[in-house]
């Protein structure tokens, strides 16, 4: 009998470990990892004609990696202050937008964004605006960004909730360009 019950509690670790090695947090940050010194194009979908970005060439920069953190510098065209912030742990995903100045200072209002509430989808991450966002930025507080990761596309998405205001940018995956310098107040 004991060592049935030793079998059982083995064949429930593996089984468990597995589990937790695999979520879809996991998949989606390996997909992301995958993508590390890259860079991509990207085209403003929505709103076609943003005065801050359209008409701007657009490249995101999957710059720096690692288990837990990876920060993505999103260039539009000479404007280099702003870096997608993704932080793993404990199977949620935060996002963050760190924003510069061109002498590399903080921007009054950086760090804003929010943490998923699961584990999510291998392909999609939703996350909410978080209480330091609803501080920085109150008309934010219903802000709800995702990210959604394939084989060919990477695209990131705003939506206010409540109003109007809707954003996406799409990454085309199947062509690396470049990589740009580094972005404003980067230190390796």
């Amino acid at each position: 009998m004991r060592y049935i019950a030793a079998f059982v509690l083995v064949c429930f670790t593996i089984v468990k470990t597995t589990a937790q090695e695999s979520n879809e947090a996991d998949q989606f940050w390996a997909s992301l990892q995958a993508l590390c010194n890259t860079s991509y194009k990207g085209t403003l979908l929505v709103p076609e004609n943003d005065p801050q970005f359209a008409g701007k060439e657009l490249i995101m920069h999957v710059r720096s990696c690692n288990d837990t953190q990876i920060k993505i510098p999103f260039f539009v065209g000479e404007d280099r202050s702003r870096t997608w912030v993704f932080t793993k742990e404990n199977n949620r995903i935060t996002l963050q937008h760190d924003h510069r100045h061109e002498d590399g200072s903080e921007d009054a209002i950086t760090m804003y964004g929010g943490t998923t509430t699961n584990v999510g989808q291998a392909t999609l991450q939703l996350f909410p605006a978080d209480a330091h966002t609803q501080k920085i930025i109150p008309a934010a507080s219903s802000n709800v960004w995702w990210v959604t990761i394939d084989g060919s596309t990477f695209t990131y998405n705003l939506r206010r909730l409540g109003t109007d205001r809707l954003f996406t940018v799409s990454f085309d995956l199947s062509t690396p360009v470049k990589n740009p310098e580094a972005p404003w107040g980067w230190k390796e």
